[in-house]
């Protein structure tokens, strides 16, 4: 029976990625006909919750665990990341120990690296920061899986076991947090104290001032009465003092106008005095100030002059002695340079020199050895020739060369050079025994012969040593005589 095609259709959190027959890659739909040849699977899209405790080491080496909850799904919305995901996730359940895994792995890899970067008081306060950085770098890896963060919440940084860094940090922020509430306290019930004695201090204060008032008050109005009184008999007899004193201040008056005016006139005439010689010493001391003035600006520019002129001649001694040290120098120089040159050129006429001889010498003995082995080309030319008219005979190519060339005359020549003036001895002798005289027997007269003959040869033979060599042959052996017989 022939497969059947069929309609699919998807839930409302899936989609439908389709492979086979006349797809190419991969087909993403929420409802299908499935044709022969083509297999399908259910991509569910959901977002799942991944919770974590991320155990990472800050830059101090200080371990903490991270608690975290991520929510991670596909990216609904974007079609190439809906196909990636059901390429590389739709085996497995989000909720499988393989996506958990996975995300777990590239979360704890990527806060890990983040954390190891920052100081445990750039991870506490930036907690903010801290969770943005971990969430685009975990994003970053989740996009090559087609997967989206959702959600992302960093819960309160933990302790590791062992290590209370927070812990500790939690108690000094508890310890520091009571010791300002007791100093706020304290400084509380400070303000309600002086306050309070501040208001008591107040108050007894304008007590006393409404009764100091009250009793001043009471005191003006009796004294307004006896004041009033006394001003009625003031005023009449001060009227009556006042004409008298009318009387005696015209008196007065006239006799202090006329000592006034006899004073001034006598001031005056003292003022023009003494202002005449102020005037005439002011004078003075100004004519004395330009004469001082004069005669230092007369010194200054003497002694100017002089420092000038001795300078000018001071510079002019150096600038000739730093002259004639220049030229000195450069003198020098140009010597030392002209004696570097002339060494130099030296240098290259001793080099050009012996190059000339060595290239010389390498021609002569290139020369010299074309001149060998053209000599032996020819010499071999030569004996190949002869042998090839010898018929091949080496012996007598030999013999021929050593007497061409004289070996044989030069070998009697160096051997009679050698026995020039040795008067050489030579002794003859002969055994004087005929063959018939030891012939009598049948099978031993060859053999006597021979013995016969070896010992007939021993007398002269140790004569001649004896007149060679002046050595004695062993008594046990014969002795020598005068004549020519033995002992």
């Amino acid at each position: 029976m022939a497969p059947v095609p069929y309609y699919v259709v998807a839930g409302p959190s899936e989609y439908l990625a389709i492979t086979g027959w006349k797809i190419r890659d991969i087909k993403l739909a929420k409802k299908a006909l499935i044709l022969p040849g083509q297999r399908y699977v259910r991509v569910v899209v959901s977002p799942v919750n991944y919770t974590f405790e991320v155990q990472a080491m800050s830059a101090e080496k200080l371990p903490f665990l991270l608690p975290t909850v991520f929510t991670i799904g596909p990216k609904v919305d974007d079609d190439e990341s809906l196909v990636l995901y059901a390429k590389l996730m739709s085996p497995h359940d989000m909720n499988s120990n393989h996506v958990n895994d996975l995300v777990q792995g590239i979360i704890e890899g990527e806060t890990r690296v983040l954390a190891a970067s920052m100081t445990m008081e750039e991870i506490f306060k930036g907690t903010k920061e801290f969770k943005r950085e971990v969430y685009d770098k975990v994003q970053l890896e989740l996009n090559q899986f087609g997967l989206i963060i959702y959600n992302a919440n960093v819960k309160q940084l933990v302790d590791v076991p062992g290590h209370e860094y927070f812990s500790y940090l939690g108690q000094k922020t508890q310890m520091e947090a009571a010791n300002q509430a007791k100093i706020d306290v304290s400084e509380a019930r400070m303000k309600g104290e002086i306050g309070a004695k501040l208001r008591q201090g107040q108050t007894t204060q304008n007590a006393a001032k409404i009764d100091a008032e009250t009793k001043i008050i009471a005191t003006q109005r009796t004294g307004e009465g006896k004041k009033e009184e006394i001003k009625v008999q003031s005023e009449v007899k001060i009227f009556e003092n006042q004409k008298e004193a009318d009387v005696a201040k015209a008196n007065a008056t006239l006799m202090a106008q006329k000592a006034g005016w006899a004073q001034s006139a006598q001031l005056a005439e003292v003022e023009a005095k003494k202002t005449v010689a102020i005037r005439e010493a002011e004078l003075q001391s100004e004519v004395e100030k330009k004469n001082a003035i004069s005669r230092t600006e007369k010194l200054r520019a003497e002694l100017l002059s002089k420092a000038t002129v001795e300078y000018d001649i001071k510079v002019q001694e150096a600038n000739r002695n730093l002259y004639n040290n220049q030229k000195e120098a450069d003198a020098l120089l140009y010597e030392k340079q002209k004696q570097a040159e002339a060494t130099k050129a030296e240098a290259e006429a001793s080099f050009y020199a012996r190059q000339q001889e060595a290239d010389a010498d390498v021609y002569a003995k290139k020369k010299e050895a074309e001149g060998i082995v053209a000599l032996a080309q020819a010499q071999g030319f030569y004996l190949s020739t002869l042998l090839k008219s010898l018929d091949g005979n080496y012996s007598a190519l030999r013999d021929y060369m050593m007497i061409n060339t004289g070996v044989y005359q030069e070998m009697a020549r160096i051997n009679a050079n050698a026995v020039q003036g040795l008067q050489p001895k030579i002794s003859v002798w002969s055994s004087g025994l005929s063959g018939a005289g030891l012939e009598g027997g049948s099978g031993s007269g060859g053999s006597l012969k021979d013995i016969a003959e070896v010992y007939s040869m021993l007398p002269p033979l140790m004569k001649t040593v004896h007149e060679q060599t002046g050595m004695l042959p062993p008594t046990w052996l014969g002795t020598l005589t005068n004549t020519d017989s033995t002992a």
